[in-house]
């Protein structure tokens, strides 16, 4: 969404985007979001239980390290690993040369380095936002702020399962477009389905969508601009 055709940022873009997020997120605070969350709540169901498990910012750092590693064992087959210095003794930066070296195009790459981007700042601004879960809503009637909490009842905003799951599908939308339409729907889904099974805000959702967006888009950049320098 942020990123030309020649992986350059859309700066203009990224300031308009970051203008519409902040006036949707207000706005959902101030006004939408209690309507448009009991409304979503009617459509809980087990599906979005499954989504919880399965596309948590844990499990999208764990799957993408486990591909990224079969993917380097694939590569050390058909290449000679690189991991002893000059001495011949084992070097831990060799090694991370070498791992770097065979998986920085990968697919799998991409995604973690997108996913772990995103999963640092959306959760340093959880502890520092510090908004109330919706629980405190449905059995109290109680909304609100607690910034600087480390408790996961006020770690709401931003929804962590949008950021991490924008950040990894979109990222695999802009390496292989001809599944955008997928990758894009189903984020969205993903993130609708926190509301519905009640553990975030719309404004969370919408918030963790855009920090995700953005991490794919400018990992991508930072990516492909790596690519370039060291192929010169």
């Amino acid at each position: 969404m942020f990123l030309t055709n020649n992986n350059k940022i859309k700066w203009n873009w990224v300031a308009w985007g970051t203008v519409i997020t902040t006036f949707l997120v207000v706005l959902g605070i101030l006004w939408f979001d209690e309507p448009l969350y009991l409304f979503l709540r009617n459509f809980d169901c087990g599906l979005w239980r499954l989504f919880d498990v399965i596309f948590d910012a844990k499990v999208w750092l764990i799957g993408s390290v486990i591909v990224l590693l079969v993917f380097y064992v694939k590569k050390i087959i058909n290449t000679k690993p690189r991991f002893k210095n000059e001495k011949n003794k084992f070097s831990l930066t060799v090694f991370c040369r070498d791992f770097l070296s065979k998986t920085h195009n990968s697919y799998a790459f991409f995604v973690l380095s997108s996913v772990l981007a995103a999963s640092i700042v959306g959760k340093i601004l959880k502890i520092v936002i510090g908004r109330m879960r919706p629980v405190f809503f449905e059995a109290l009637d109680k909304t609100g702020f607690v910034p600087f909490s480390t408790d996961w009842a006020f770690n709401s905003m931003p929804s962590g399962h949008s950021f991490a799951s924008f950040a990894g599908l979109v990222m695999l939308g802009l390496l292989a477009p001809k599944i955008k339409w997928f990758t894009w729907s189903l984020a969205i889904i993903i993130g609708v389905s926190r509301i519905c099974v009640g553990a975030h805000w719309p404004s969370d959702v919408i918030f963790g969508a855009f920090i995700g967006m953005l991490a794919a888009d400018f990992v991508k950049a930072m990516l492909k601009h790596y690519e370039a320098e060291i192929s010169k």
